[in-house]
């Protein structure tokens, strides 16, 4: 009795966290398109800067790694370091774009950017859900909760219900 209320019990908070997912991966991707403007903005602007001089962002960036001036060729690696990052946030916020319900869950979960993923979780709002993705998540949580719970208690009851058997035959 009081392992099937407990099972309850972590299955419903199971039920609870889980179906907190699908809105975790919206804020998510909410920041994610606000990164990406921002990464964008930043470099279109240093492009339009290394196009009046007549080069390209590579050969910019690659001029600034090369100054002597230690700062300066700092710039440069972080320049090249947010270039790299555009293009990787680019593509995550692409396929959470072009994914379905379940699938957007998965995107984040092989794909999170560190950096994005803190500070989401920082300013985490939970939310009720209301999509048939936070439903089944919901469910999938209880049924996992419950079940944990089931099978961490079933050597206490075997244990228990052995115990019955012997004293029966005695």
């Amino acid at each position: 009795m009081i392992a099937r209320t407990l099972a309850v019990a972590c299955g419903f908070a199971a039920a609870i966290s889980m179906s907190q997912a699908p809105e975790y991966a919206q804020q998510y991707r909410q920041r994610l398109g606000g990164a990406v403007d921002e990464l964008a903005r930043v470099l279109a602007e240093f492009d339009a800067d290394a196009a009046r001089y007549g080069m390209s962002r590579d050969q910019g960036i690659t001029r600034l790694i090369q100054n002597a001036d230690v700062f300066v060729s700092d710039r440069g690696v972080r320049l090249r370091e947010d270039s790299a990052r555009l293009a990787r946030l680019q593509r995550q916020l692409s396929d959470f774009q072009t994914a379905g319900p379940f699938v957007r869950i998965a995107v984040l979960a092989r794909d999170a950017d560190p950096a994005i993923a803190g500070r989401t979780w920082e300013s985490f709002e939970p939310a009720a859900p209301v999509t048939m993705e936070g439903a089944v998540m919901a469910g999938a949580g209880f049924l996992t909760g419950f079940a944990l719970v089931q099978f961490l208690a079933w050597p206490m009851r075997r244990r228990r219900a052995l115990r019955a058997q012997r004293r029966g035959s005695l």
